[in-house]
């Protein structure tokens, strides 16, 4: 299995994607053609990462290289906080798609659940959490003038599906209650430090694919200062054990570990031999005792959360 099938378009979403999240823009390009040489069709960005024109390039250098046609990618946006609003929704994934230089998204998510004061992309862009004093300023739009909003994209051909990212159920439930298109994706922080297992469960019960993002768990947030001085889980001696007997990288047990019960991974890579590698975890499997002792490194380690930059935004509490 190398796909998930989502539920209400029975479109199929690689498993394995390359995270754009912290791509410089001055390699971004060459690295989603590089990717797209390597055989990667998802491709997860967001207008908060600023690097979509560059997403873009390689996208647009591969199609014109005829290595891919448009059809044959899976590419992933997201709406960021500060236009959540309805009058706001259309016309910033409009521009989102116009920095992609495509017509359409396959799968555009509500980045998190907060809305924060519009900003003017001609004034700022990507703007972040901030206003321009330093502060947060939050919004009163609620999530369902934001989802009726997103379903009107659907409507106009602008995304294939679309679907929520950093919710958890209590929420998912009641957007359920009114949604017209239900969420088709469900993107979370996933690793084994953090689980998610009872999440996972949920979206599983509700027919709502899961991605996991930050796989690898503290070590995409070193070079941020934002790791909590957690134990690398590359070093850690379940996750070595498992690699040694199965003979492959720490990095492509943990994968697997994901993907091997149907949750999307789109790890970030620059370098060549990591593209390669990341994608081989579908090569091999992994036995139940060794998904579970996995599992059981779940300390709830949380590590992206809105709370630490403003209390009020403790959205996981």
């Amino acid at each position: 299995m190398s796909t998930v099938v989502l539920k209400r378009t029975n479109q199929k979403m690689p498993l394995v994607g390359l995270g754009l999240w912290k791509i410089p823009k001055p390699s971004c390009a060459d690295t989603v053609y590089n990717a797209i040489k390597a055989g990667y069709r998802l491709f997860d960005g967001a207008g908060d990462y600023g690097n979509e024109k560059e997403s873009g390039d390689g996208v647009r250098r591969a199609i014109a290289d005829g290595l891919v046609k448009r059809e044959d990618l899976f590419i992933t946006s997201k709406l960021w906080n500060t236009f959540h609003a309805k009058e706001h929704v259309h016309a910033l994934a409009k521009k989102q798609l116009e920095l992609w230089g495509i017509d359409y998204f396959d799968l555009f998510l509500i980045h998190f659940p907060v809305a924060l004061q519009y900003v003017d992309p001609n004034h700022r862009y990507p703007p972040e959490w901030w206003g321009d004093d330093g502060k947060v300023y939050l919004a009163n739009t609620t999530i369902q003038e934001t989802w009726t909003a997103m379903e009107e994209l659907v409507d106009a051909g602008i995304a294939k599906n679309i679907g929520i990212s950093n919710f958890q159920s209590s929420l998912i439930l009641d957007l359920l209650r009114y949604a017209r298109y239900e969420p088709q994706v469900l993107q979370v922080e996933l690793h084994p430090y953090l689980n998610q297992q009872p999440l996972v469960d949920f979206c599983k019960a509700w027919g709502i694919a899961v991605t996991a993002y930050s796989s690898f768990g503290p070590q995409g947030y070193i070079e941020l200062g934002m790791d909590k001085s957690a134990a690398s889980l590359f070093s850690n001696d379940t996750v070595q054990q498992v690699a040694t007997a199965t003979k492959k990288t720490p990095g492509q047990v943990i994968l697997r570990w994901a993907t091997q019960r149907g949750i999307a991974v789109i790890p970030k890579s620059t370098t060549d031999e990591r593209l390669a590698e990341n994608l081989g975890n579908l090569k091999f499997d992994l036995s139940e005792e060794q998904l579970k002792s996995i599992s059981g490194l779940n300390i709830n380690l949380r590590l992206n959360d809105p709370v630490l930059i403003d209390p009020r935004l403790s959205i996981f509490a």
